[in-house]
Protein backbone atom coordinates (compact mmCIF):
# COMPACT_ATOMS: atom_id res chain seq x y z
CA UNK A 1 0.00 0.00 0.00
CA UNK A 2 2.82 2.41 1.18
CA UNK A 3 4.46 1.81 -2.58
CA UNK A 4 0.82 2.36 -4.12
CA UNK A 5 0.70 5.61 -2.40
CA UNK A 6 4.16 6.54 -2.85
CA UNK A 7 3.18 5.90 -7.03
CA UNK A 8 -0.01 8.22 -6.31
CA UNK A 9 1.80 11.20 -4.69
CA UNK A 10 4.58 11.33 -7.66
CA UNK A 11 1.77 11.26 -10.02
CA UNK A 12 -0.01 14.19 -8.26
CA UNK A 13 3.29 16.36 -7.90
CA UNK A 14 3.78 15.85 -11.40
CA UNK A 15 0.57 16.37 -12.72
CA UNK A 16 0.62 19.68 -10.04
CA UNK A 17 4.02 20.47 -11.61
CA UNK A 18 2.26 20.40 -15.36
CA UNK A 19 -0.20 22.52 -14.36
CA UNK A 20 1.81 25.16 -12.64
CA UNK A 21 4.22 25.13 -15.98
CA UNK A 22 1.14 25.66 -18.14
CA UNK A 23 -0.07 28.34 -15.98
CA UNK A 24 3.25 29.96 -16.24
CA UNK A 25 3.62 29.27 -19.47
CA UNK A 26 0.45 31.51 -20.41
CA UNK A 27 1.21 34.22 -18.27
CA UNK A 28 4.68 34.46 -20.04
CA UNK A 29 2.73 34.94 -22.81
CA UNK A 30 -0.04 37.25 -21.59
CA UNK A 31 2.32 39.42 -20.57
CA UNK A 32 4.32 39.24 -24.23
CA UNK A 33 0.79 40.19 -25.11
CA UNK A 34 0.13 43.10 -22.88
CA UNK A 35 3.39 45.03 -23.91
CA UNK A 36 2.74 44.70 -28.06
CA UNK A 37 -0.80 45.29 -26.87
CA UNK A 38 -0.23 48.52 -29.75
CA UNK A 39 0.51 46.63 -31.89
CA UNK A 40 -2.66 44.30 -31.58
CA UNK A 41 -4.64 47.61 -31.64
CA UNK A 42 -3.78 48.42 -34.77
CA UNK A 43 -4.41 44.97 -36.59
CA UNK A 44 -6.91 44.69 -34.78
CA UNK A 45 -9.73 46.28 -37.27
CA UNK A 46 -8.15 44.05 -40.71
CA UNK A 47 -8.28 41.14 -38.28
CA UNK A 48 -12.15 41.74 -37.21
CA UNK A 49 -13.08 42.37 -40.99
CA UNK A 50 -10.94 39.25 -42.10
CA UNK A 51 -12.68 36.92 -39.63
CA UNK A 52 -16.05 38.59 -40.24
CA UNK A 53 -16.02 38.72 -44.16
CA UNK A 54 -13.45 35.41 -44.85
CA UNK A 55 -13.37 32.95 -42.19
CA UNK A 56 -16.72 33.20 -41.01
CA UNK A 57 -18.56 33.02 -44.63
CA UNK A 58 -15.86 29.96 -45.40
CA UNK A 59 -17.09 28.10 -42.14
CA UNK A 60 -21.04 28.62 -42.79
CA UNK A 61 -20.51 27.57 -46.32
CA UNK A 62 -19.19 23.94 -45.40
CA UNK A 63 -21.92 23.68 -42.70
CA UNK A 64 -24.43 24.59 -45.30
CA UNK A 65 -22.50 22.43 -48.20
CA UNK A 66 -23.94 18.99 -45.74
CA UNK A 67 -27.59 20.24 -46.08
CA UNK A 68 -30.52 21.22 -47.75
CA UNK A 69 -31.29 24.86 -47.11
CA UNK A 70 -33.75 26.91 -49.31
CA UNK A 71 -33.20 30.04 -47.45
CA UNK A 72 -36.65 30.16 -46.04
CA UNK A 73 -37.02 26.67 -44.52
CA UNK A 74 -34.45 25.31 -41.63
CA UNK A 75 -31.34 23.77 -42.80
CA UNK A 76 -31.95 19.57 -43.34
CA UNK A 77 -28.70 17.57 -42.87
CA UNK A 78 -28.37 15.14 -45.69
CA UNK A 79 -24.25 14.82 -45.10
CA UNK A 80 -22.57 14.10 -49.09
CA UNK A 81 -25.75 13.93 -50.47
CA UNK A 82 -24.82 17.27 -52.13
CA UNK A 83 -21.31 16.21 -52.97
CA UNK A 84 -22.54 12.80 -54.86
CA UNK A 85 -25.04 14.72 -56.87
CA UNK A 86 -21.94 16.88 -57.92
CA UNK A 87 -20.05 14.12 -59.29
CA UNK A 88 -22.65 11.29 -60.54
CA UNK A 89 -25.45 12.84 -61.57
CA UNK A 90 -24.83 17.05 -62.64
CA UNK A 91 -23.47 16.54 -65.92
CA UNK A 92 -23.44 20.37 -66.14
CA UNK A 93 -21.42 20.71 -63.19
CA UNK A 94 -18.50 18.50 -64.79
CA UNK A 95 -18.73 20.56 -67.85
CA UNK A 96 -17.46 23.42 -65.80
CA UNK A 97 -14.91 21.71 -64.13
CA UNK A 98 -13.95 21.35 -67.65
CA UNK A 99 -14.32 24.71 -69.00
CA UNK A 100 -12.80 26.50 -65.44
CA UNK A 101 -9.52 24.20 -65.78
CA UNK A 102 -9.14 24.92 -69.59
CA UNK A 103 -9.75 28.45 -69.10
CA UNK A 104 -7.31 28.45 -65.98
CA UNK A 105 -4.47 26.47 -66.91
CA UNK A 106 -3.97 29.06 -70.10
CA UNK A 107 -5.06 32.22 -68.38
CA UNK A 108 -3.20 31.55 -65.28
CA UNK A 109 -0.05 30.31 -66.35
CA UNK A 110 -0.17 32.59 -69.40
CA UNK A 111 -1.13 35.61 -68.22
CA UNK A 112 1.25 35.52 -65.05
CA UNK A 113 4.02 35.25 -67.51
CA UNK A 114 3.10 37.94 -69.53
CA UNK A 115 2.85 40.20 -66.60
CA UNK A 116 6.36 39.09 -65.30
CA UNK A 117 7.83 39.54 -69.05
CA UNK A 118 5.91 43.38 -69.41
CA UNK A 119 7.02 44.11 -65.81
CA UNK A 120 10.65 43.18 -66.73
CA UNK A 121 10.39 45.25 -70.00
CA UNK A 122 8.46 48.50 -68.38
CA UNK A 123 11.00 48.31 -65.63
CA UNK A 124 14.33 49.40 -68.18
CA UNK A 125 12.15 52.51 -68.89
CA UNK A 126 13.34 56.12 -67.86
CA UNK A 127 10.85 56.77 -64.59
CA UNK A 128 8.38 58.80 -66.61
CA UNK A 129 8.24 56.58 -69.28
CA UNK A 130 7.74 53.94 -67.52
CA UNK A 131 5.15 55.41 -65.14
CA UNK A 132 2.62 55.86 -68.35
CA UNK A 133 3.61 52.49 -69.63
CA UNK A 134 2.75 51.10 -66.11
CA UNK A 135 -1.02 53.02 -66.01
CA UNK A 136 -1.40 51.92 -69.79
CA UNK A 137 -0.98 48.28 -69.23
CA UNK A 138 -2.94 48.17 -66.08
CA UNK A 139 -5.74 50.20 -66.96
CA UNK A 140 -7.64 47.52 -68.61
CA UNK A 141 -7.91 45.56 -65.93
CA UNK A 142 -9.83 48.27 -63.86
CA UNK A 143 -12.25 49.78 -66.55
CA UNK A 144 -15.09 48.85 -67.77
CA UNK A 145 -14.86 49.68 -71.11
CA UNK A 146 -12.61 46.87 -72.00
CA UNK A 147 -15.19 44.81 -72.13
CA UNK A 148 -17.22 47.24 -74.90
CA UNK A 149 -14.04 47.72 -76.94
CA UNK A 150 -14.00 43.63 -77.32
CA UNK A 151 -17.72 43.71 -77.96
CA UNK A 152 -16.99 45.88 -80.74
CA UNK A 153 -14.21 43.78 -81.75
CA UNK A 154 -16.50 40.68 -81.44
CA UNK A 155 -19.11 41.77 -83.13
CA UNK A 156 -21.08 39.85 -85.15
CA UNK A 157 -21.86 41.87 -88.62
CA UNK A 158 -19.54 43.29 -90.98
CA UNK A 159 -18.89 46.48 -89.26
CA UNK A 160 -17.24 44.65 -86.24
CA UNK A 161 -13.50 44.72 -86.13
CA UNK A 162 -12.57 41.54 -86.74
CA UNK A 163 -15.04 40.89 -89.77
CA UNK A 164 -14.00 43.70 -90.95
CA UNK A 165 -10.59 42.63 -91.19
CA UNK A 166 -10.69 39.13 -92.11
CA UNK A 167 -13.92 40.42 -94.97
CA UNK A 168 -11.37 42.74 -96.04
CA UNK A 169 -8.46 39.98 -96.28
CA UNK A 170 -10.31 37.63 -98.19
CA UNK A 171 -9.97 34.98 -95.19
CA UNK A 172 -13.85 34.91 -94.69
CA UNK A 173 -16.30 35.34 -96.74
CA UNK A 174 -19.52 36.43 -94.81
CA UNK A 175 -19.43 37.93 -90.85
CA UNK A 176 -19.13 35.42 -88.27
CA UNK A 177 -21.22 35.84 -84.77
CA UNK A 178 -17.63 35.15 -82.84
CA UNK A 179 -19.50 35.70 -79.28
CA UNK A 180 -22.72 32.84 -80.56
CA UNK A 181 -20.81 30.63 -82.20
CA UNK A 182 -19.65 27.81 -79.33
CA UNK A 183 -16.59 27.03 -80.55
CA UNK A 184 -15.23 30.51 -81.36
CA UNK A 185 -16.29 31.38 -77.83
CA UNK A 186 -13.44 30.06 -75.82
CA UNK A 187 -11.09 30.98 -78.02
CA UNK A 188 -12.19 35.13 -77.72
CA UNK A 189 -12.94 34.53 -73.44
CA UNK A 190 -8.97 33.75 -73.49
CA UNK A 191 -8.49 36.59 -75.63
CA UNK A 192 -10.02 39.42 -73.22
CA UNK A 193 -8.83 37.25 -70.35
CA UNK A 194 -5.26 37.74 -70.74
CA UNK A 195 -6.08 41.34 -71.60
CA UNK A 196 -7.10 41.88 -68.55
CA UNK A 197 -4.67 39.49 -66.79
CA UNK A 198 -2.51 42.51 -66.09
CA UNK A 199 -4.07 43.92 -62.85
CA UNK A 200 -2.42 43.61 -59.18
CA UNK A 201 0.10 41.33 -59.60
CA UNK A 202 1.23 43.41 -62.85
CA UNK A 203 1.96 46.20 -60.00
CA UNK A 204 3.46 43.63 -57.66
CA UNK A 205 5.93 42.65 -60.15
CA UNK A 206 7.07 46.76 -60.88
CA UNK A 207 7.44 46.80 -57.57
CA UNK A 208 9.45 43.75 -56.87
CA UNK A 209 11.83 44.61 -60.23
CA UNK A 210 12.49 48.01 -58.99
CA UNK A 211 12.98 47.13 -54.98
CA UNK A 212 16.29 45.58 -56.39
CA UNK A 213 19.20 46.69 -55.41
CA UNK A 214 22.06 48.06 -57.62
CA UNK A 215 24.79 46.27 -55.60
CA UNK A 216 23.67 43.02 -55.96
CA UNK A 217 24.31 43.12 -59.75
CA UNK A 218 27.49 44.68 -59.17
CA UNK A 219 28.17 41.60 -56.69
CA UNK A 220 26.64 39.03 -59.33
CA UNK A 221 29.28 40.52 -62.06
CA UNK A 222 32.44 39.71 -59.73
CA UNK A 223 30.55 36.27 -59.23
CA UNK A 224 30.77 35.83 -62.85
CA UNK A 225 27.37 36.52 -63.58
CA UNK A 226 27.52 37.33 -67.34
CA UNK A 227 24.55 38.65 -68.78
CA UNK A 228 21.11 39.71 -68.45
CA UNK A 229 19.37 36.34 -68.26
CA UNK A 230 21.63 35.00 -65.74
CA UNK A 231 21.23 38.02 -64.10
CA UNK A 232 17.29 37.44 -63.57
CA UNK A 233 17.28 33.80 -62.72
CA UNK A 234 20.02 34.19 -60.02
CA UNK A 235 19.50 37.59 -58.86
CA UNK A 236 16.39 39.42 -59.72
CA UNK A 237 13.63 36.72 -59.17
CA UNK A 238 15.51 35.12 -56.07
CA UNK A 239 15.15 38.63 -54.60
CA UNK A 240 11.51 39.38 -55.10
CA UNK A 241 10.40 35.95 -54.30
CA UNK A 242 7.76 37.16 -52.20
CA UNK A 243 6.48 39.42 -54.85
CA UNK A 244 6.31 36.35 -57.33
CA UNK A 245 4.16 34.49 -55.00
CA UNK A 246 1.64 37.64 -54.24
CA UNK A 247 1.01 37.48 -58.29
CA UNK A 248 1.04 34.02 -58.44
CA UNK A 249 -1.46 33.87 -56.20
CA UNK A 250 -4.01 37.16 -57.49
CA UNK A 251 -3.36 35.29 -60.97
CA UNK A 252 -4.78 32.24 -59.83
CA UNK A 253 -7.05 33.93 -58.18
CA UNK A 254 -8.52 35.76 -61.31
CA UNK A 255 -8.33 32.76 -63.33
CA UNK A 256 -11.01 31.13 -61.31
CA UNK A 257 -12.96 33.61 -60.44
CA UNK A 258 -13.24 35.15 -64.37
CA UNK A 259 -17.21 34.51 -64.11
CA UNK A 260 -18.22 38.12 -64.71
CA UNK A 261 -16.04 38.34 -67.67
CA UNK A 262 -17.27 36.23 -69.66
CA UNK A 263 -21.03 37.13 -68.43
CA UNK A 264 -20.40 40.60 -70.16
CA UNK A 265 -18.89 38.85 -73.38
CA UNK A 266 -21.67 35.90 -73.95
CA UNK A 267 -24.43 36.40 -71.28
CA UNK A 268 -25.37 33.94 -68.72
CA UNK A 269 -25.96 31.29 -69.78
CA UNK A 270 -23.69 31.20 -72.53
CA UNK A 271 -24.77 29.51 -75.77
CA UNK A 272 -24.67 25.90 -75.06
CA UNK A 273 -23.01 26.22 -72.22
CA UNK A 274 -19.55 26.92 -73.68
CA UNK A 275 -18.11 28.80 -71.45
CA UNK A 276 -19.83 27.91 -68.54
CA UNK A 277 -17.57 28.07 -65.37
CA UNK A 278 -17.69 26.91 -61.71
CA UNK A 279 -18.18 30.23 -60.73
CA UNK A 280 -21.49 30.34 -63.57
CA UNK A 281 -22.73 27.11 -61.74
CA UNK A 282 -22.45 28.70 -58.29
CA UNK A 283 -24.23 31.82 -59.60
CA UNK A 284 -27.25 29.54 -60.92
CA UNK A 285 -27.97 27.43 -57.60
CA UNK A 286 -27.01 30.37 -55.11
CA UNK A 287 -28.37 33.62 -56.82
CA UNK A 288 -31.25 32.30 -59.45
CA UNK A 289 -32.21 28.87 -57.54
CA UNK A 290 -31.64 30.09 -54.11
CA UNK A 291 -30.80 26.30 -52.99
CA UNK A 292 -28.13 27.39 -51.11
CA UNK A 293 -26.91 24.09 -49.74
CA UNK A 294 -26.25 23.02 -52.66
CA UNK A 295 -24.19 26.56 -53.89
CA UNK A 296 -22.34 25.91 -50.60
CA UNK A 297 -21.25 22.66 -51.95
CA UNK A 298 -20.08 24.19 -55.01
CA UNK A 299 -18.16 27.20 -53.35
CA UNK A 300 -16.64 24.58 -51.27
CA UNK A 301 -14.96 22.76 -54.12
CA UNK A 302 -14.15 25.92 -55.47
CA UNK A 303 -12.40 26.92 -52.97
CA UNK A 304 -10.44 23.94 -52.09
CA UNK A 305 -9.25 23.65 -56.18
CA UNK A 306 -7.73 27.47 -55.66
CA UNK A 307 -6.07 26.25 -52.73
CA UNK A 308 -4.35 23.05 -54.04
CA UNK A 309 -3.69 25.01 -57.47
CA UNK A 310 -1.74 27.80 -55.30
CA UNK A 311 -0.01 25.49 -53.22
CA UNK A 312 1.14 23.55 -56.45
CA UNK A 313 2.81 26.92 -57.57
CA UNK A 314 4.24 28.20 -54.42
CA UNK A 315 5.87 25.12 -54.32
CA UNK A 316 7.13 25.81 -58.52
CA UNK A 317 8.25 29.36 -57.32
CA UNK A 318 10.30 28.73 -54.16
CA UNK A 319 12.62 26.55 -56.54
CA UNK A 320 13.64 29.60 -58.67
CA UNK A 321 17.24 31.01 -58.30
CA UNK A 322 17.75 27.11 -55.99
Amino acid sequence: MSEMNKTATSNDLEFKTAVSNIGKYFKYKWSLMKKAGIYYAFIAPYAIIFITFIVLPVIIAIYFSFTNFNMIEKPEFIFIDNYFTLFVEDDLFLTSIKNTMLFSCITGPVGYILSLGFAWLINELPPKVRAIFTLMFYAPSISGTSYTMFLFIFSADEYGLLNSLLLDANIITEAKAWLQNEETIPYCVLVVSLWLSLGTGFLSLIAGLQGVSKDYYEAGAIDGIKNRWQELWYITLPTMKDHLLFAAVMSITGAFGMGAVITNLVGFPSPNYAAHTIVHHLEDYGNLRFEMGYASAIAVLLFLLMVVCNELIQKLLRKVGT
